[in-house]
C-alpha cells in the first residue's frame, strides 16, 4: 500500500507529496522545495526511509509546482511525467519567478507524456490518471483507488477551488471538471492538494461555497 509524506514549501506554501510503498519504492508529486533547507528536509527523508525515487510527476507546472523538478532530476535520475499540455506552462516558469522575485532554473531534459487513462504503477500499487483542466490547461490528479484517495493539486482545496486568472485558465472548466471527475468519486475519497489541509469529496460537497 501507499505511505503518504507531505511537506510544505517555497514562499506559496506549495504541498510536495512523496509516495511509497514497503519495497522502498518512491514517487514525488510537484516537488516546491525553493530553499536550500527545503532541498535537504526532501533528501532526508528520502534517505534516512532508504527510499528509490522512481518518478517525479507534475500535477500542473505554475512556478510553486516545479522549484525542485531539476533538482529531483539531478539527485534521482527521475525525467519528468506530465500532461503534454503543461509543457508550454512549464516553460514559462522561470518568467513569472523572476517577476516574484524568486528565480530559478528550470528543467530541460526530456518529457514523458501522461494522459487520462494512463496509470503510475509503483509496485503492487496504482494511481489512476485524471484530466482536470480549469486551474491550468493539462492539469492532472492522481486517484489511488484502493485508498480512497486523490492528489488534486490546485483544483480543489478545503472549502475553497483554484484560481483561474493565470494564462490558461478558465472558470467554467474548471467547475466542469470538478462535478464531472472529481464528485464522481466515492465521498469518502481523500483529497490532498497543492496548498492547505486535505478534505475530502463529502466535505466539499456539502461545504464549499464555490461549489454548492
Amino acid at each position: 500500500m501507499f505511505l503518504l509524506k507531505a511537506f510544505t514549501f517555497n514562499p506559496l506554501q506549495e504541498n510536495t507529496y512523496v509516495l511509497y510503498n514497503e519495497q522502498k519504492e518512491a514517487l514525488i508529486i510537484d516537488p516546491g522545495c525553493y530553499f536550500d533547507e527545503e532541498k535537504e528536509a526532501l533528501a532526508s527523508f528520502i534517505n534516512s526511509n532508504q527510499l528509490q525515487v522512481k518518478y517525479l510527476l507534475n500535477t500542473h507546472c505554475h512556478l510553486d509546482h516545479v522549484f525542485g523538478n531539476k533538482w529531483i532530476f539531478e539527485q534521482f535520475h527521475t525525467k519528468l511525467h506530465l500532461h503534454p499540455l503543461e509543457v508550454e506552462v512549464l516553460k514559462m516558469a522561470p518568467a513569472s519567478g523572476l517577476m516574484w522575485g524568486i528565480p530559478f532554473d528550470n528543467y530541460a531534459d526530456a518529457y514523458i507524456y501522461l494522459n487520462p487513462g494512463n496509470q503510475i504503477i509503483l509496485g503492487n500499487d496504482c494511481l489512476d490518471i485524471l484530466w482536470l483542466p480549469g486551474h491550468s490547461p493539462g492539469h492532472l490528479g492522481f486517484y489511488c483507488k484502493k485508498q480512497d484517495f486523490i492528489i488534486s493539486g490546485d483544483v480543489l482545496f478545503r472549502e475553497s477551488i483554484g484560481r483561474t486568472d493565470l494564462p490558461g485558465g478558465n472558470m467554467p472548466t474548471l467547475i466542469e471538471s470538478i462535478k464531472t471527475q472529481l464528485w464522481a468519486l466515492p465521498d469518502e475519497t481523500k483529497v490532498y492538494s497543492g496548498h492547505g489541509p486535505e478534505t475530502n469529496i463529502r466535505h466539499e460537497k456539502l461545504h464549499n461555497p464555490f461549489l454548492t
